[in-house]
């Protein structure tokens, strides 16, 4: 692709960085850009900067958050002795949106999977192990995508936190094999949650 100009060649090469985002979507995206108001421009920079430089990470689940601990961990609402154990901060959006789920959320930060380099130690398993140790959760439900990374993921924790006395369940398989949690619609995701199994059901039955 030729440029005429180095400033919109650079412009398409890091805007082309972002995943989806191929050289000729990029173009015309910075093309869009350029069209529009310098002001418009400027507040997306400022959007981007801030998010970069202030975000934080919730200290009690991990979840992304403007705050040290995010809004629904600081929600008295909300059932502290129900976490859900999920991969990413999409997952705990995707939950959310069903409205089917008023406990709190523990975001591992990724999948166990050994062939792209990510063990248990890259993870938030053992702060995840912590509270449960703590004596503070009744329940833990597993919700991560049907996969094969997902399910050995959960076999793990539940290898550590098995002998705790806490119910330990796994959302229903209304989830299609293979599917990643992000993209179920939500009335299905919201069903999942609720006809939630115990977690021995759902690797015995597999």
């Amino acid at each position: 692709m030729e440029f005429s100009s180095k400033l919109l060649e650079k412009a398409v090469h890091e805007m082309a960085q972002l995943p989806g985002i191929g050289k000729r979507t990029a173009l015309r995206l910075v093309l869009h850009l350029l069209r529009q108001p310098k002001e418009q421009t400027a507040f997306l920079s400022e959007a981007l900067l801030g998010m970069r430089e202030q975000i934080r990470f919730c200290q009690n689940c991990h979840n992304i958050s403007d705050t040290e601990v995010c809004e629904i961990c600081s929600n008295p609402g909300r059932n502290h002795q129900l976490i859900c154990v999920v991969e990413d901060v999409r997952d705990v959006m995707a939950i959310e949106n069903t409205r089917q789920f008023r406990g709190v959320y523990h975001v591992l930060g990724g999948k166990i999977s050994p062939i792209d380099g990510v063990g248990p130690g890259q993870l938030t398993i053992a702060s995840l192990v912590e509270k449960v140790q703590s004596g503070k959760v009744q329940e833990l439900i597993f919700a991560l995508s049907s996969t094969m990374e997902g399910d050995t993921t959960n076999f793990y924790i539940y290898k550590q936190i098995k002998d705790c006395g806490i119910t330990i369940s796994a959302i229903a398989r209304g989830i299609a094999v293979g599917d990643e949690l992000e993209y179920a619609d939500e009335v299905t995701l919201g069903r999942s949650i609720l006809q939630r199994i115990p977690f021995e059901n759902s690797f015995k039955n597999n």
